[in-house]
């Protein structure tokens, strides 16, 4: 089933704790992010962001603002489009709960901001967390 013609809402959330920001390796793709996931009818994208965060890897945050919008597109073996999502990003500070770990999120980890372009990660994480990162202050 193509969704190439019609992105799928999500919303992601970058979250800074002591200076350092939470990083999630999906499942699938297996790739470094973060928390998120799609959009729920009747929520919005920050509510989407947060109840994913809560979800995934078990923390509460405070979203300081909207940390910028990117496409993300899976495919399959073959190199076909199996799905297209438009992301919201979200900027927040850590306010409870320790990272664990969870079906889409197999390991978590607090990263240095300037460190993510070390990681595996999705297609311009490091600008997101930059971006973020300048909201937090």
């Amino acid at each position: 089933m193509s969704q190439s013609s019609n992105p799928i809402p999500a919303a992601s959330i970058a979250v800074f704790r002591d200076g350092k920001v939470l990083l999630a390796l999906r499942a699938r793709p297996r790739l470094w992010s973060l928390p998120g996931g799609r959009i729920e009818p009747g929520e919005t994208a920050e509510q989407a962001a947060l109840r994913e965060l809560r979800e995934e890897v078990g923390i509460e945050a405070e979203v300081a603002g909207p940390a910028g919008e990117r496409e993300a597109v899976w495919r399959d073996k073959r190199g076909t489009v199996v799905a297209r999502f438009h992301i919201r990003a979200f900027a927040a500070r850590w306010r409870a709960g320790e990272p664990r770990i969870s079906p889409e999120a197999v390991e978590v980890r607090w990263v240095d901001p300037d460190k993510v372009g070390e990681f595996k990660t999705t297609e311009g994480l490091a600008e997101i967390v930059e971006a973020a990162r300048q909201l937090i202050g």
